[in-house]
């Protein structure tokens, strides 16, 4: 009989999966949810896997990685209600076997599990060869190579602590040879894991373990790789004996052999570099130490060496670690590290006030934690390999808080998809408040200053006329009086008209009614108009072209104020007699466009350094009277046109030069005139 596991939140398929099915070859075994402890001790007697789920998010893919992951050799069948084609492909990806969509159909079913549970032939099991007529016995005695590979496994249990590893190797190797005194000295660990590894310049090795010796005085000795045993052993990378002539000829190192009571000094390499020294004494029969135990006792403190560089790199990568655990730990942002199995790997306790979850316990923090917004995205990233932009997330129910959510990828190189992924998640609210306060209060600010020159502009403007009304009541009738009132008043009109439409242009966002009109015509009306302004005595205009007739589609109104601005700028920086050239050209840049290029140039002194970088710039102006408007409206409007202006840098006391570039369209054709009202 099979085994049938159902795995359904409701008991209405495990109902219609037994009455289906024949009850003498299936057991169904029905559960409501996921249960991988149970699953996993039973994984051996399920044959076949029903999954009730609907394939339109990603969270069934999880459960299906689970699943696997518990059952990793049974069949899976998935009954779906819902499902989407690219789901679908990810689900057969993760193993399973069939998808089918509900109801139960009973011969399909039975038909399905028929081929997932055919039975395979019997393999015929494997006869044993005969042995040779002849066989050698062993010639090791078991018992010996076991109680041999038994104390040398006694040092596998400090294999991450350098000093107790080598206490228990010398206590080994007392035992095995006789060795009266011996003593480890190593030098001080690698500051990081790459390059040179060692630091340069001068240094001690100190002692790591001794036997026979007094420890009060490894506490106060030290060998040097500048002089001494340590110094001629780190020079020859060989073994040192005491009675050699390179000791009698040097007393430091008769000293230090002396006074260690050592016969013996060896090196203790890994290979690339002088790890340490060991000291050995004779025997404690007083018999020194053979040659070949000496080559013996080399080799295999090369492998202690390596051994000990192991437990070195170990000790930073676990001090690293550490660090960083305490990093995220401590640090003021939420961090959580997924790992490629969608698991947990670190999650600071920050992450869990962001993401809170009702009746969790202090370390617990999975996956399913995460928002369904971000978990998204992490899913993809870890699949995909492709990276996801940083972006801002919302709390439900909480509209006034705000994080910044950053995905950034881990993995090894040149792998192209990613180990884990750590979710970095900053709380932007307060950051967002101030900045939303700072833009309240940088127009709080121009509000304020604009206020404060418009009413002095007007107050300007409305002074002469004030002052006329005063005497209006006894200088009426005279005709001196009434042709000064005359002057005041279009001078005073002047200025505020030419202040609303200063105003007007600086809050459109937008080109009024487009016509066609020529750049020449438009030059010379926005002359007039500038002269009105300005009561300069001789004007002359020069007009240069390319020879081509340039015509704009425009809103025919701001334009001519632009460029009135512009003229007027130019006049209020010449002389009372001052000339303005006027050069118009047409180009056509790399992508096709053809632009009407526009330079204006007075005849005064130019502009300065800080001029030309501010002049477009609302309010600023290098005159005792005006806004400081005129060439900001200009810029404002020449934008809405899809155009450009730009000042060039000054060129020592050279006249001033305004450029203006704007696109040359179609021609438009000109708007019906309105019919007058009889």
């Amino acid at each position: 009989m099979r085994t049938l596991l159902v795995i359904a939140p409701n008991i209405t398929l495990a109902s219609a999966i037994r009455a289906a099915l024949d009850s003498t070859r299936y057991r169904v075994l029905e559960h409501g949810s996921l249960r991988e402890d149970e699953f996993r001790m039973a994984a051996s007697s399920i044959d076949a896997c029903l999954f009730d789920v609907d394939l339109t998010t990603v969270e069934p893919l999880r459960d299906i990685e689970r699943l696997r992951r518990v059952l990793p050799q049974c069949p899976i069948i998935l009954y779906t209600s819902e499902s989407h084609r690219t789901w679908e492909e990810d689900a057969y990806l993760l193993g399973v076997n069939y998808i089918l969509a509900k109801p139960v159909r009973g011969r399909l079913l039975n038909s399905l599990l028929d081929r997932l549970l055919a039975i395979a032939p019997p393999v015929e099991p494997l006869r044993p060869r005969p042995e040779a007529p002849h066989a050698p016995p062993a010639s090791v005695a078991p018992g010996r190579m076991i109680e041999t590979l038994r104390n040398y496994s006694s040092i596998l249990s400090h294999s991450l602590s350098a000093d107790a590893l080598l206490k228990e190797f010398l206590l080994l190797l007392r035992e095995i040879l006789g060795v009266n005194r011996a003593a480890i000295f190593l030098r001080q660990s690698p500051r990081s894991l790459g390059g040179a590894g060692f630091t340069e310049g001068p240094q001690k090795l100190r002692s790591a373990c001794a036997v026979g010796l007094s420890p009060g005085l490894l506490e106060r000795f030290e060998l040097s790789l500048d002089g001494g045993i340590g110094g001629a052993v780190f020079r020859s990378g060989r073994i040192l004996r005491r009675e050699s002539d390179e000791v009698e000829r040097d007393p430091l190192l008769r000293r230090e052999f002396d006074l260690l009571g050592a016969r013996v000094a060896i090196p203790v390499l890994d290979r690339e570099s002088l790890v340490g020294v060991a000291v050995f004494d004779d025997r404690i029969t007083g018999e020194p130490m053979a040659n070949e135990d000496l080559a013996l006792i080399f080799h295999l403190l090369e492998q202690l060496g390596l051994a000990i560089k192991n437990i070195w790199w170990h000790e930073q990568v676990s001090a690293r670690h550490q660090m960083m655990f305490d990093i995220l730990r401590n640090i003021k942002t939420g961090c959580v590290v997924i790992g490629r199995e969608l698991n947990t790997l670190h999650a600071n306790d920050m992450a869990r006030l962001c993401f809170p979850r009702p009746g969790r316990s202090t370390d617990a923090f999975d996956f399913s934690d995460l928002p369904q917004s971000i978990g998204s995205k992490v899913f993809e990233l870890l699949k995909t390999g492709q990276a996801v932009p940083d972006f801002k997330y919302q709390p439900p129910g909480q509209p006034q808080r705000r994080y910044q959510i950053s995905i950034t990828p881990f993995g090894k190189e040149g792998s192209v998809l990613p180990t884990a992924v750590l979710v970095v998640v900053e709380d932007c609210t307060a950051a967002d408040r101030i900045h939303h306060l700072e833009m309240e209060t940088a127009n709080l600010r121009l509000v304020q200053q604009m206020a404060e020159r418009l009413a002095h502009e007007i107050g300007n403007a409305v002074v002469p006329l004030s002052t006329h009304q005063q005497l209006l009541a006894q200088r009426g009738a005279d005709p001196e009086f009434q042709q000064s009132l005359a002057g005041a008043m279009e001078e005073s009109v002047k200025r505020v008209t030419r202040l609303v439409d200063q105003m007007r242009f600086l809050a459109r966002d937008h080109v009024g009614r487009l016509e066609s009109v020529p750049v020449k015509q438009l030059i010379e009306e926005a002359l007039r108009q500038a002269r009105a302004y300005h009561p300069a005595t001789t004007v002359l205009l020069q007009y240069e072209s390319s020879g081509e007739p340039l015509t704009l589609s425009c809103d025919r109104q701001g334009l001519q104020h632009a460029f009135t601005e512009i003229i007027l700028n130019a006049l209020q920086a010449g002389a009372p007699s001052c000339q303005i050239q006027v050069r118009t050209r047409s180009e056509t840049d790399a992508n096709g466009s053809r632009w009407a290029r526009i330079e204006v140039q007075d005849s005064g002194g130019g502009f300065s350094a800080e001029a030309a970088g501010k002049a477009s710039e609302p309010f600023y102006t290098t005159r005792k009277v005006g806004l400081g408007l005129g060439l900001a409206v200009t810029n404002k409007i020449i934008q809405t046109h899809s155009g450009k202006m730009e000042i060039p840098a000054p060129r020592g006391g050279s006249p001033g030069v305004v450029r203006v570039s704007l696109p040359l369209g179609p021609a438009v054709p000109p708007s019906p005139a309105a019919p007058s009202a009889n």
